[in-house]
């Protein structure tokens, strides 16, 4: 089945038609699924903030945090799309409850392996892809969820919510995390964070959404194939939003993702802070911070509708940010520049989200956003490679500032060639 731009002419209208600040929020069940989500995704934080530093303090490897990127993302790779297909058949509610026992269940593992100071390098590689399984099982099922719980009209509101609620997490769970670090002990906070998973899990028995409430959502889908997912980039072409988004959110993660967040050990060592200070915290909270402030003034001011240009421009700028962090050898000027490149992730990723979501058939759409996830996610997976496992060669600032300076020349190739000045479907 193609995809026909003609059908989405109808998409710039609808979003005229409602300019309702924080609109996604005026639906009850929305702010319900948005705060039990936010504590999940602030467990999912915690984890990685404790996790990621006993790593370091235990094996003092890069190459072991860029496999910590590896593991992550791969999965998105190869199952998004499957996944995705899956949403659609099934009882989303399901899915996610699913994604969230297998969140609680690494969490509780790491810290039985770090309290009986057993955990070896095997063990963190299986606990690090199961993790990785469970975000790319409950992603698809999270976007249609919001979709049915809020429409067409306020879906941008709450594509835009949900990634600042996202990084208002990975804000505060830096926080949370090195506060029980320091209180109670790197162990204990992994026994604590498995309770951050348990109000999604009770919340999806009482959601009345199961994500095919609307449009006419189907409840089949085809057997998973890499035949099928070519396939379905083929039909993608014929409506050149998605197309464009897609390979602008596969550029961004294929080159630099947030591989820089697993080397943060490293970046805090290199600035003098290499004792699990708040130093360390502020450092990994600072993206977060840009993010959730950039997301409640866009969403609260409506600027910068999605388009596909913006899209392009706010990932140039965001290349640029990136390049200074690593080659900078302030403290404060890298904590400045975190924050700018946070700003500028969220705006040009939930654009692209937005757009890919909306202009997507239903029959199509928990597989588009598979799609999706796969190219901005499961991409990530190589940023690993070209951060942290070249990182232990050639040092993480250089691996970091080069994989960089490739992507701003990639963005500024596909805005300049790719990226037409008026798309069909745009939200102009």
């Amino acid at each position: 089945m193609t995809l026909n731009p003609a059908a989405t002419t109808n998409v710039a209208p609808a979003m005229a038609a409602r300019q309702i600040a924080f609109a996604a929020l005026h639906h009850r069940d929305y702010r319900r699924y948005f705060f039990v989500i936010m504590l999940s995704q602030m467990g999912d934080n915690i984890e990685h903030v404790i996790s990621y530093w006993l790593l370091y303090q235990k094996f003092r490897s890069p190459v072991l945090a860029g496999f910590a990127v590896i593991s992550h993302w791969t999965p998105f790779l190869f199952f998004a799309v499957y996944f995705g297909a899956l949403a659609d058949r099934h009882d989303c509610r399901r899915v996610i409850q699913a994604a969230q026992v297998m969140y609680a269940s690494v969490s509780l593992l790491w810290g039985i392996l770090f309290l009986t100071n057993t955990i070896q390098v095997w063990h963190a590689c299986v606990l690090l892809v199961i993790h990785g399984m469970a975000g790319v099982l409950g992603s698809p099922g999270s976007q249609l969820i919001i979709h049915d719980i809020v429409g067409r009209e306020d879906l941008q509101s709450a594509v835009r919510l949900s990634s600042t609620g996202r990084n208002i997490a990975v804000l505060f769970g830096p926080a949370v995390g090195g506060a029980t670090m320091l209180m109670f002990s790197p162990p204990t906070g992994l026994f604590i964070n498995v309770f951050m998973y348990l109000p999604m899990i009770v919340f999806m028995f009482i959601l009345p959404y199961t994500g095919h409430g609307r449009d006419g959502a189907v409840t089949q889908a085809p057997r998973f194939s890499l035949g099928g997912a070519l396939q379905l980039m083929r039909e993608t072409a014929a409506n050149p939003t998605i197309l464009s988004m897609i390979l602008l959110g596969g550029a961004t993660s294929l080159l630099v993702g947030n591989a820089f967040q697993a080397q943060m050990p490293g970046f805090a060592h290199d600035f003098g802070h290499e004792k699990q200070d708040w130093a360390y915290s502020v450092l990994l909270g600072a993206n977060a911070g840009g993010a959730a402030v950039g997301g409640l003034l866009l969403e609260g001011t409506g600027m910068l509708r999605p388009n596909a240009r913006s899209a392009a421009i706010c990932s140039i700028l965001w290349c640029v940010s990136i390049v200074g962090f690593a080659a900078s050898t302030n403290y404060l000027a890298a904590v400045v520049l975190l924050f700018c490149a946070g700003f500028l992730n969220l705006t040009f990723l939930s654009m692209a989200q937005t757009l890919v979501q909306l202009q997507a058939p239903p029959q199509l759409r928990g597989r588009l956003i598979g799609l999706f996830n796969m190219s901005n996610n499961g991409l990530r997976a190589f940023s690993g490679v070209t951060v942290g496992v070249i990182g232990g060669l050639i040092g993480i600032h250089w691996s970091l500032a080069l994989s960089a300076m490739i992507l701003l020349a990639v963005t500024i190739a596909l805005f300049a060639l790719v990226i037409p000045g008026r798309i069909s479907g745009d939200l102009n």
